[in-house]
């Protein structure tokens, strides 16, 4: 049997809980020495502890200095850094009209400018050892528009983008860094119970998602693992949606 990331490191942000978890956790079963991150210290040292090999860092993504503590954390207990997995987000309801600008920009610093920090300092960790992965996080949002949260679709928009224009850096420096964006639609997750409560749905809403198909984070994850291996060696600078149809009805 192959192990896909032996010898291997990566860091996935947001990962004490859903699709962060999920992908820290098929990742380190693939071989990989896993670094979590996330602003709940409790939650994410337990997560991390169920993990063989892995370790928690507190981390705010919007904060340039601990992105810079993070790489240099990595980098002094593993010698190296392979994948990257911006997957750091929130959700808070607002449309155009009663969005506040504190709302939208904390949107911004956390998953937009948190994106552009974790690959601004990733990229040179990742050029030394030869190249690697990134696997940013957006959102069908991105795509498909969604007035309830426009804050959040905003960022989920930026991420989008921003993924073409590294892809495009890494290869004009001959970087052998992949630069790829996903994009999922509903998953049963916490931020996504939390979401459909804030609107009334409840465990009610989460399992109309699943009759539809919506799926789990191990779905996510799985696409996270393949981005991440050298089965996607000629993969870079895409958007993959992951939604079940949800973008095409």
């Amino acid at each position: 049997m192959t192990i896909r990331f032996d010898g291997k490191v990566a860091i996935v942000t947001g990962a004490a809980s859903g699709l962060g978890a999920a992908d820290a956790r098929l990742m380190a079963a693939e071989g990989a020495r896993v670094v979590l991150t996330d602003i709940n210290v409790e939650l994410g040292e337990a997560t991390a502890k169920a993990i063989e090999g892995a370790i928690f860092i507190r981390h705010d993504a919007s904060s340039e200095a601990d992105w810079q503590t993070l790489i240099d954390t990595t980098l002094s207990r593993f010698g190296r850094l392979d994948i990257l997995v911006n997957n750091a987000g929130l959700v808070q309801f607002g449309t155009i009209e009663n969005t506040s600008l504190e709302q939208f920009r904390l949107h911004q610093s956390v998953m937009s400018e948190g994106t552009f920090l974790g690959c601004k300092h990733a990229i040179p960790a990742m050029a030394k050892g030869g190249g690697g992965s990134i696997i940013n996080v957006s959102s069908v949002a991105a795509i498909k528009g969604n007035s309830p949260v426009l804050a959040y679709t905003a960022a989920k928009g930026a991420i989008l983008a921003m993924t073409r224009s590294i892809s495009l850096h890494c290869q004009e420096q001959d970087y052998n860094i992949r630069c790829n964006c996903i994009l999922p639609g509903a998953h049963a997750t916490p931020m996504t119970a939390a979401a459909m409560a804030a609107l009334g749905g409840g465990a009610a809403g989460i399992e109309e998602i699943q009759k539809n198909g919506q799926g789990k984070p191990e779905d996510v994850g799985n696409l996270v693992v393949f981005l991440a291996s050298d089965e996607s060696r000629h993969i870079t600078g895409t958007q993959i949606v992951i939604d079940n149809g949800e973008t095409s009805r």
